[in-house]
């Protein structure tokens, strides 16, 4: 295809993102669902008829744009607020998820196995390749919520809105180590299940502690650049989380925890260029966002959902119906927020780019029927954006927990 019509197609598919964008405003519709569709009407099957099927540039698309994105999730976090929600956050992050995964792995083993009514193009799904389904699902996705609730100029009462903000940018790592270790366990003759606590253990410590340090150096080398001109700083920035990413990956952490500590850390403290770097990322978190769903978009075939839909609507039943609610009434359960509180949470949980983006790496490592998992988790978080995310400020208001500004 000639450069000049590239330019041309990225153009007109950025443009009309940020129309679809203006129009999610004003009509009160997920973004990140028009940025699918839109995605989707360019692809193969669509409109546009750009063939796109290549899983592996998919991924990389996905780990960098979630990279930034947590960055920036983590720069826009106000830690005062935070804090009284840490240690909940902390329970929903790693318990809530693990609880989540296994609820809906066993689900699926039961009713895609037992009864099979369904399989994934193995000889009989077992627990483990369910179990790879419910890890790929578990987590809440931070771009999601960050555009919901940021976008409706809502404020939730009491600590609802910092707990959903901080949960879904934190609980990204837990979900990406299960996959990582289902994964492995499906092609591992022998498993060790202390080999995959102890690998576990690994990412979260090594993640925090690279994390928390690199977010107190970069306070200290933008303090002291002295740089001829506000914009090279967002520049610096932009080189530190990749540097970031990439080594804490290489000391054997988890990056994307990694990446949204040390943005909380640094947006919490005086820096010189901080405007021009807050700026700098928001908008470079819109673009990674757009460009992140519509590749996701490009990359579904949407004649290969309708086979999977039943089984998806149940999978996406269980998750938002059981699985999410169970995890938060026991995560909370020592902490003093109200039943309608965990009500809500319960439906928040939405979910988003992060499991279709989970879901490409067993379609880069070439899993058996990895091709029709990859539609099933699609075609949940279409049911989860679409549905929760449609009614998400409407429930907050029938349980009476928005703020009114006196």
């Amino acid at each position: 295809m000639a450069e000049e019509y590239l330019f041309l197609i990225a153009g007109g598919l950025l443009l009309a993102s940020v129309f679809a964008n203006k129009a999610a405003l004003k009509f009160g519709v997920p973004a990140l669902l028009l940025f699918l569709v839109i995605g989707m009407l360019a692809g193969s099957e669509g409109l546009g008829g750009l063939y796109f099927n290549n899983p592996t540039l998919t991924q990389l698309i996905g780990t960098i744009a979630l990279t930034l994105i947590l960055f920036s999730g983590g720069l826009d976090t106000d830690w005062p607020t935070m804090r009284p929600v840490l240690v909940p956050c902390l329970l929903l992050s790693t318990v809530g998820v693990l609880f989540t995964a296994l609820l809906v792995g066993t689900f699926a083993w039961f009713m895609l196995g037992s009864f099979a009514t369904f399989n994934l193009g193995f000889q009989g799904i077992t627990w483990g390749q369910g179990l790879l389904l419910g890890a790929i699902v578990s987590s809440t996705d931070a771009a999601a919520v960050f555009s919901i609730l940021r976008s409706s100029q809502v404020k939730l009462a009491g600590n609802l809105q910092p707990l959903l903000e901080l949960e879904s940018g934190s609980n990204d790592p837990m979900a990406v180590l299960l996959t990582m270790e289902v994964m492995q366990t499906l092609t591992t003759a022998q498993p060790s299940v202390l080999a995959a606590i102890a690998f576990l253990v690994q990412q979260l410590v090594v993640g925090v502690l690279v994390g928390y340090g690199a977010g107190r150096g970069m306070v200290w080398a933008l303090n002291r650049l002295q740089l001829n001109t506000q914009g090279l700083y967002p520049v610096a920035t932009l080189a530190f989380v990749l540097l970031l990413s990439g080594g804490t990956t290489v000391l054997g952490g988890n990056s994307f925890l990694a990446v949204y500590l040390a943005g909380i850390v640094l947006g919490n403290q005086p820096f010189t260029g901080r405007d021009a770097v807050l700026n700098f990322h928001d908008g470079l978190s819109w673009l990674m966002q757009i460009i992140m769903f519509l590749v996701l978009g490009l990359l579904v075939f949407p004649s290969q959902l309708l086979p999977i839909a039943g089984v998806a609507l149940a999978i996406a039943a269980c998750l938002s119906l059981v699985a999410r609610p169970l995890s938060i009434f026991l995560c909370l359960a020592p902490f003093p927020f109200t039943r309608s509180e965990k009500l809500f949470l319960s439906w928040a949980g939405l979910r988003g780019s992060v499991p279709i983006i989970l879901a490409t790496f067993p379609l880069a490592a070439n899993i058996p029927g990895a091709n029709q998992l990859f539609n099933v988790v699609f075609f949940v978080v279409l049911v989860s954006v679409l549905v929760q995310g449609l009614s998400l400020i409407r429930v907050a208001d029938t349980l009476k927990l928005v703020q009114v500004d006196e």
